[in-house]
């Protein structure tokens, strides 16, 4: 019999139970925000993050709900494995609806270990749900009503499937399919994998210390993966188109993003495969997935923490060694940056993220030993109190570097130690770097390098040529990249009378550094080459400021070898296969496109991510470029700089003509739910017919907002040259103040340009009519964009919340309408989105009744934010 899962079924939803004789959990249970990796970790465990996110119903029901017995706003907690919402307080009576989170590993008693097993799905009832059902075809409706209590969807949160929640889309029958794992199934660690052992129960105390000290005496001789018990063992089953994933994050670097980025990945991979760094290292995970065939690694941190990964894997000496794949979340990001992984993680989706780990090519990467030693010849009178004769670190995959860059890195380690609430993001920290390094400059503490050291490679002394170059920095370089992106050897082809630079040859670059070029390494220059070794024996005469792959240190007069470690292997993000043609996969690729190029402000891009249509309807037209039908975004940018000077296909008297500066980057409009954007050092990986079907859009982060628009007035001149400017210059100063129904009539005309002359004649923009309408009210009705904007850059703030007689605002007549775009200039103004008409209505549920569900969604979100910022006012208070 066919049967539709109602919410009265959530049992039937929920995973198996532990196996009998398993270990059970204690009523009163820990909230955990990571897994938990102990013997007692608990069968189908959540993974709690605090939240604000508003729509979803508490997922136990109204009969289970605490807040709803206590009719009062609590917290909301969001489970980053299966993306179910409760209120905290009930966390507790899940148990009672015996609902699990998606299942991370099996337990040994649950059935033969050599038993082929399969994964089942992780069915999830859904309020909201994107995509198309899997089996109809057709879109899910939406019901953002805050206390709606009706299943639109049934989802899987392993492979992501979605069924429209009734008979014909979703029968019982599918609850007990095996689940393929979705479109990533080749990099998720299936839970089968994972087996949770037994202690055995046979064990005494008296007996645990004895075979404690045989154990120790039999360990010395096994593996290091054999040096004690533990709760999980992992039992692959290999298979060659599997690359199992593991994900390392480092929740602290680049500002924080880490923290974030890890929910992420709970939600798409199995959340045993995920690790915070800050919760011990590398170490662990790579000891138990050792044996794990076709594993990957993805590092998610600085180069510092790829340094850490690869660093544990030399100690635990896997072969083979798994390769490493980098998402950049540091400050400098030069590896990431060689192996094509880009500058930094803005907003790529994770889902293409993990498809790029998979797709990625395998290489080689060089690494480098350091051996330093106190240099005997040195006498007492160059010795620093505060010196070391340790470097931080023995080994370094990208450079070396002594002199000026060293000390001023080393400045900045310095401060964040002291003071690290300071240096919560990318941009700061690049900020300090600038600072110091002026000042540095002006000091001139690394003038005399030459004089104190003697540098000598592959049996040549270079000593000579250093103290006639007289550097302030020398650099013993590894990759093309340093100092967050530039290229200090030059570009390929600018150095003829060396071999080419790679990171997989067994050569060092050596590059000295004046004042100048160094300035000049900013704009794309380079330093003096000079020489390309295999070995360095390096002589320092006092105490010099070092760095090693960004770790800083003062080190004593020393001397300091550099010799080939070993290889190891990388993943270098590859170019895509091929170009797709503009409109459709069938067609071949056409010689020449003419593509229309688009701008769009950081502003909007954030407050519309939400939406791709309004978006692009918030885009302004910057022209038209015509490139080679297989041009890749770096060619692209070419000519679209041109269009800085000579806009295509606009005219001259088009304010679109306004410059362009010169941090704008692509956005991917195509392969996601959404916008995001590339980062500049992958634009040569990306073709312009696979970032854009009719037009190309950029991301102008000096562009203002919607208020940019052509059509439109800007915040900063409120008076801009335009028609409406002679007749406001015509103005007698002595004519009397315009009347509130002039102002009223322009406001209903959409006159823009009449309402900013009775405004500058001295008209009141408060004035309201007989019916309390103010000219907010008018401007809303007519859908005057120009008009609202100019009320809400003008007119007092007490204009948003203002009531005419039958209790509406400005805002509750702009939900009525659909009028998305007014609707978000006055909510981002500040207007209330709890007010209530005579019917007792908000905004939002004006928007609804309009079946405007996009809108109604996006007034709903800004709804419950507003209401915690209340609360937190009111906590303060």
């Amino acid at each position: 019999m066919r049967k539709a899962i109602t919410k009265s079924g959530l049992q039937h939803l929920a995973p198996p139970p532990p196996a009998p004789g398993a270990p059970r959990s204690e009523p009163e249970r820990q909230i955990r925000s990571t897994v938990d990796w102990s013997e007692s970790a608990t069968y189908g465990e959540h993974i709690w993050f605090e939240t604000n996110v508003s729509g979803d119903f508490c997922y136990v029901g109204e009969q289970y709900c605490v807040a709803k017995m206590l009719q009062k706003s609590v917290s909301r907690r969001k489970c980053a494995a299966c993306k179910i919402v409760v209120h905290t307080p009930c966390i507790e009576q899940l148990e009672k609806i015996n609902f699990r989170c998606k299942p991370s590993f099996r337990e040994s008693g649950s059935r033969n270990v050599r038993e082929p097993t399969f994964v089942r799905h992780h069915w999830v009832h859904r309020r909201r749900q994107d995509g198309k059902c899997r089996h109809c075809g057709k879109g899910f409706q939406q019901k953002f009503t805050f206390h709606s209590k009706e299943i639109v969807a049934i989802s899987c949160s392993w492979c992501k499937q979605a069924y429209h929640s009734k008979v014909s889309c979703f029968m019982l029958q599918q609850i007990e399919e095996p689940c393929s794992l979705g479109v990533h199934a080749a990099v998720v660690i299936p839970p089968t994998w994972i087996l949770r052992a037994r202690r055995p129960q046979n064990t005494l105390k008296a007996s645990k210390k004895k075979k404690r000290a045989s154990f120790k005496r039999k360990s010395s001789k096994k593996g290091p993966e054999e040096g004690r018990w533990r709760p999980f063992i992992i039992r692959p089953t290999p298979s060659p188109l599997m690359k199992p994933l593991l994900v390392f994050v480092n929740p602290k670097s680049g500002g924080n993003q880490g923290a974030k980025i890890i929910q992420s990945f709970l939600w798409y991979l199995n959340p045993r495969q995920v690790f915070d760094l800050s919760q011990g290292g590398p170490k662990e995970a790579l000891e138990m997935y050792r044996r794990v065939h076709n594993l990957r690694i993805l590092a998610c941190g600085g180069d510092g923490t790829v340094g850490w990964i690869l660093s544990t894997l030399d100690q635990l000496r896997l072969k083979p060694p798994p390769p490493v794949a980098i998402l950049p979340l540091g400050t400098g990001n030069d590896l990431a940056r060689t192996l094509n992984w880009g500058g930094g993680y803005t907003d790529e989706p994770v889902s293409k993220i993990l498809s790029h780990v998979e797709e990625g090519n395998v290489v080689q990467l060089d690494r480098w030993d350091l051996r330093a030693e106190p240099n005997p010849e040195a006498g007492p009178e160059e010795r620093d109190e505060g010196a070391t004769d340790r470097l931080p670190l023995d080994v370094f995959n990208n450079y070396f570097s002594l002199g000026f860059d060293a000390h001023v890195t080393l400045e900045f380690h310095e401060s964040r130690e002291a003071n690290p609430e300071k240096f919560n993001s990318r941009f700061r920290n690049k900020m300090f770097y600038a600072g110091t390094a002026f000042s540095d400059f002006l000091m001139g503490s690394s003038k005399d390098l030459a004089k104190h050291i003697r540098v000598v490679c592959d049996g040549t002394d270079l000593t000579p040529k250093i103290q006639d170059l007289k550097p302030q920095c020398i650099v013993f370089l590894n990759i093309p990249r340093y100092c967050a992106g530039t290229m200090p050897w030059g570009h390929p082809g600018e150095h003829h009378d060396f071999e080419p630079q790679r990171h997989d040859d067994g050569y060092l670059e050596v590059i000295g550094f004046t004042m100048t070029s160094l300035a000049a390494l900013q704009v794309g220059g380079h330093g003096e080459r000079l020489t390309q070794c295999r070995e360095v024996l390096l002589t320092t005469s006092k105490a010099i400021p070092v760095q090693v792959d960004g770790e800083p240190c003062k080190l004593a007069a020393s001397r300091i070898r550099i010799s080939l470690r070993n290889q190891a292997t990388m993943v270098q993000k590859a170019k895509r296969r091929s170009a797709a043609p503009l409109h459709s996969d069938q067609q071949p690729v056409p010689e020449q496109l003419r593509v229309q190029v688009s701008r769009v402000s950081m502003h909007d891009y954030e407050a519309l991510h939400y939406d791709k249509e309004q978006l692009k309807e918030a885009s302004v037209p910057l022209g038209t470029v015509v490139v080679p039908g297989d041009s890749d975004l770096e060619l692209c940018r070419a000519h679209i700089e041109r269009l800085r000077q000579e806009p295509e296909g606009v005219g001259a008297k088009s304010p679109t003509c306004q410059k362009l500066s010169p941090k704008w980057c692509f956005l991917d409009a195509t392969t996601a739910s959404r916008f995001y954007r590339i980062d500049r050092a992958q634009e040569h990986l990306n073709y312009v017919t696979e970032i854009a079907q009719d037009e190309i859009y950029i991301l102008d982060p000096e562009l203002l907002g919607a208020s940019a628009r052509p059509d439109l007035p800007t915040p900063s001149s409120p008076l801009p040259t335009s028609p409406c400017s002679p007749r406001l210059r015509s103005l007698p100063g002595d004519a009397a103040p315009p009347t509130g129904e002039e102002l009223i009539e322009a406001a209903k005309r959409n006159d823009f340009c009449k309402l900013q002359e009775l405004h500058r004649a001295g008209g009141d923009l408060m004035h309201r009519d007989e019916r309390s309408r103010t000219l907010l009210h008018h401007a809303v009705s007519t859908g005057s964009k120009e008009v609202v904007r100019y009320l809400l850059d003008h007119a007092p703030t007490e204009i948003l919340d203002a009531v005419e007689e039958n209790g509406e605002t400005c805002l509750h007549q702009a939900a009525a309408l659909g009028q998305r775009t007014i609707c978000h200039y006055i909510v981002e103004a500040g207007a209330s989105l709890m007010k209530t008409d005579q019917q007792g209505d908000t905004p939002r549920q004006r928007a609804e009744k309009a079946q405007d569900t996009e809108l109604a969604a996006y007034l709903e979100n800004r709804q419950h934010y507003q209401m915690i910022q209340r609360e937190d006012q009111e906590t303060a208070v």
